[in-house]
């Protein structure tokens, strides 16, 4: 059997990873408000909050243990 360590560092980097897909998104969703593409930028903005909050649960969960 494999000690939980190898397990809890995985789902902190897969969470850093996903929280730095959503600063990415948050950041460059101004372009499309920029370029008269609201709707675009409105979802861009969703799926940047979404994916933050999906990251900072994983990282959250992985040091919890």
């Amino acid at each position: 059997m494999t000690s939980p360590a190898p397990r809890t560092r995985h789902e902190r980097l897969v969470g850093l990873l996903v929280l730095g897909v959503a600063v990415v998104l948050l950041v460059s969703s101004v372009t499309w408000f920029g370029s008269d593409r609201t709707v675009v930028g409105i979802g861009q903005l969703a799926l940047g909050l979404v994916l933050a909050g999906v990251g900072a649960f994983l990282v959250r969960r992985a040091r919890a243990r």
